[in-house]
Formats: C-alpha cells, sequence, structure tokens
C-alpha cells in the first residue's frame, strides 16, 4: 500500500471513530433533536483531529440522518428516524426458543464478516477495547459475576472495529436480547441454564486473538465456530422439547 493510500485509510478511520462517537452521545441525550452541534473548530480541540476529519465523522452523519446542515446557522441534530419494519421486527419478536435460533443464523451472516473486517480495520484503541472487554467477561466469571453485559459489550466492540458504522448500529437494534441466555430467560420466565463461561471466553479468546494477529479469515472462522456452537445448543433444545411432547 502506497504512503498516500494509507494516510487515506487512517483518516478514514478516524473519521470513523468520531462519527461513533458523536453517535453514541446524540443517542445517549447529550445533543438531543433540535440542537445545535458545537462549532467545527470546537469539536476539533474536543477530539484532537484535524478539521478533514471532523468534517467527514459529520457528513456521515449527515448521511445516516442524524444531522443536518443549516445554511448560516451551523450543524443540528435530527430526531432519529422511524425504525423500518424489520428492526422493528428484530426488537419486538416474540418469546419463543425458535426466535433465539433465528437471530443467532442472522448473526453469523452478519457478524462472521464484521470479525473479518475489524481483523483488518481495527485501530490500537478498539483493538485495546476488545480486549478489555474479553479481561471484563473473564473477571466476572471468576467471580461467578453475571456476564451477560460483558458478552454483549464484546460483541459490540467487534462491530466497533469494522469501522463500518451500519454493523454496530444493526446490533444496537436488536439489543442485549441477542445474547441468547438473555433471550432463553425471557422464554422461560427466568430459568438459566448451566454456565457455558468458560467455553464462551475460550471462545471469545480465539476471535480476539484472530483480530489482534490481522488474521480475517481467522477471525471469521473463531466467530463462525462461536456463533454456531450457541445454535446447535438451541436447536437440540428444541428437538429436545418437541420429542418430550410428542410422548
Amino acid at each position: 500500500m502506497s504512503t498516500t493510500a494509507k494516510h487515506a485509510t487512517k483518516k478514514k478511520a478516524l473519521s470513523a471513530q468520531v462519527a461513533d462517537e458523536l453517535r453514541s452521545q446524540i443517542q445517549g441525550g447529550r445533543y438531543a433533536p433540535g440542537d445545535k452541534l458545537p462549532t467545527e473548530s470546537t469539536l476539533v480541540q474536543q477530539f484532537g483531529h484535524s478539521r478533514t476529519v471532523i468534517r467527514e465523522a459529520v457528513a456521515a452523519l449527515r448521511a445516516d440522518g442524524l444531522l443536518e446542515s443549516r445554511q448560516g446557522a451551523g450543524v443540528f441534530v435530527l430526531a432519529p428516524p422511524e425504525q423500518p419494519e424489520l428492526l422493528m421486527l428484530l426488537t419486538h419478536a416474540t418469546d419463543k426458543i425458535s426466535d433465539i435460533i433465528e437471530e443467532l443464523e442472522l448473526r453469523i451472516g452478519v457478524e462472521v464478516e464484521a470479525a473479518g473486517l475489524a481483523a483488518q480495520r481495527r485501530s490500537p484503541a478498539q483493538e485495546a477495547e476488545i480486549q478489555a472487554q474479553l479481561d471484563r467477561y473473564a473477571q466476572l466469571a471468576k467471580e461467578n459475576q453475571p456476564t451477560d453485559e460483558a458478552d454483549f459489550c464484546f460483541h459490540m466492540a467487534i462491530a466497533a472495529a469494522t469501522n463500518n458504522a451500519r454493523f454496530k448500529t444493526f446490533l444496537e437494534h436488536i439489543g442485549r436480547r441477542m445474547i441468547p441466555r438473555v433471550r432463553f430467560r425471557a422464554v422461560t420466565g427466568g430459568i438459566d441454564l448451566p454456565s457455558r463461561d468458560d467455553t464462551i471466553l475460550a471462545e471469545h479468546a480465539a476471535i480476539a486473538a484472530a483480530i489482534s494477529a490481522g488474521d480475517a479469515h481467522g477471525a471469521r472462522e473463531a466467530m463462525r465456530m462461536h456463533l454456531q456452537i450457541g445454535l446447535q445448543r438451541y436447536r437440540a433444545m428444541t428437538r429436545a422439547i418437541a420429542a418430550a411432547e410428542r410422548r
């Protein structure tokens, strides 16, 4: 890769990071619909990046329908767009084990590619965040504490490391219920399955290691295996329930 191409790639990664942070601030309520975004010079000071990086980040959020430029007035936050029917389906699905299976199948299609892109595009800070979430999971598992949140954050850190904000936005729409055991508790009224924390931790570690090594193929395969193991678990459960009902 030429020096010019490397510089362009780095600038794109920085603008994506700024866009992600601004998006999080908007979604978190720091900037409400109708609020004026700080001036370009203020954002340059806030993020410590060039005007070009800030402009590209703002342009990305305009393209996503989150910001609007008004001639002579500045950049303003827009009300969030209505959820498409597909995302409404994901967030308001019925509570059945078959829903868990369907969402895992969908996640395989999305997150396998996300892992590969993360291996190719992650920044040092994003790589560190993936490792931090892995370490957090390990510590919680060691202390026999709930790991649902750390599990979700690990997958979100990988989505962010693709530097394609749509992966992160897509998984955010599904929400924490995308973690199968969270959905299972909803289905069963609070019943927990036997812990798989040690196994999940090992699977997460394999994904993180491949991403850290820049091994896109290995990252995809590690993520595929991780999600397929869960898929097989819930398919087996469905078969067992069906067999019991036939008796």
